[in-house]
């Protein structure tokens, strides 16, 4: 009698260990699945580049000849006719990604706060206004904006980069501070306000400080887009010597008229290095301001 009460006893437990045994079972496969895909997507993002790395240290022969196989012997000499050759244009698209991205934060982030935290007739209606140059694609402008630099003189030239490039970026990053702006404490500026701060001091003291994540993302985002910039710079960059690397990249071509692969993968290997130092040093910011400002527009 006393064996088939325990019995009786220990069928709840048993039961209840097989159900979390089950729940167990279905988290760590479902767990495994999203894994395994995650790692196979990686896996199929990360072909593309481990091939350019490959084709970046051989030869022409190699290439066509032994497609699959690694390099043998290894061209070092690729890189040197790379950097060679890309230098130059990867310091002028810094030098007006860079200046660009500057006056797009500070004229952004201006903007931003005055939409955010003033207001005045017509507020809404001229911010929607701005927001709907979003919607009007850049190939629909490509024209009307070559005619008026070349009207202006700037054909040619790095201004002729620099100026549409900041005027471009300004309509997401007024989205983008805006919205930052606005989720800020409105007692932070009322406190100060009474403590007798100006305005500017509003903008600078407190509100640049507390929004360097979207700031950051917003650097990155407007540098990224402008460094991979093509069709601008192949339309009123003439000069070799004024040239940027997306245009650059397409200029590995022997006397004969045939690619040399090895120097061009080279080449586009060396013009990643700048984006990719800026993601080290700049990820835990974008992932911020992502995940705080952008998501809140």
């Amino acid at each position: 009698m006393s064996a088939i009460t325990e019995t009786n006893q220990s069928l709840p437990q048993r039961s209840a260990a097989n159900r979390w045994f089950g729940r167990f079972r279905r988290h760590f496969w479902g767990q495994s699945a999203i894994i395994l895909t995650l790692l196979f997507l990686l896996a199929l993002t990360l072909v593309p580049i481990v091939i350019m790395v490959v084709f970046s240290l051989k030869d022409n022969g190699q290439i066509y000849g032994r497609f699959w196989s690694l390099p043998d012997p290894v061209r070092w000499q690729n890189y040197i006719d790379g950097v060679a050759v890309m230098w130059r244009y990867i310091a002028n698209t810094l030098y007006a990604s860079l200046f660009s991205t500057v006056v797009v934060v500070i004229l952004a982030s201006l903007s931003g706060y005055v939409f955010a935290r003033h207001h005045f007739p017509f507020k809404e209606t001229i911010y929607l206004l701005i927001l709907a140059l979003l919607m009007i694609p850049g190939v629909l402008t490509l024209i009307p904006a070559f005619v008026l630099v070349r009207q202006l003189g700037l054909v040619d030239t790095s201004w002729v980069l620099i100026l549409p490039w900041s005027a471009g970026g300004q309509v997401f990053g007024i989205l983008l501070c805006r919205s930052f702006f606005a989720s800020l404490p409105q007692e932070l500026f009322d406190a100060a306000r009474i403590d007798g701060a100006s305005e500017f001091d509003l903008y600078s003291r407190m509100a640049l400080p507390l929004s360097w994540p979207i700031l950051v993302t917003l650097a990155i985002m407007h540098l990224v887009s402008t460094y991979n910039d093509f069709i601008w710079p192949l339309v009123t960059i003439s000069s070799p010597s004024r040239q940027v690397v997306s245009v650059g990249l397409t200029q590995f071509t022997s006397q004969y008229g045939v690619t040399d692969w090895g120097p061009r993968m080279a080449a586009y290997t060396i013009a990643t290095i700048p984006l990719v130092i800026l993601f080290v040093f700049g990820m835990r910011y974008y992932i911020r301001g992502i995940t705080s400002g952008a998501v809140k527009a």
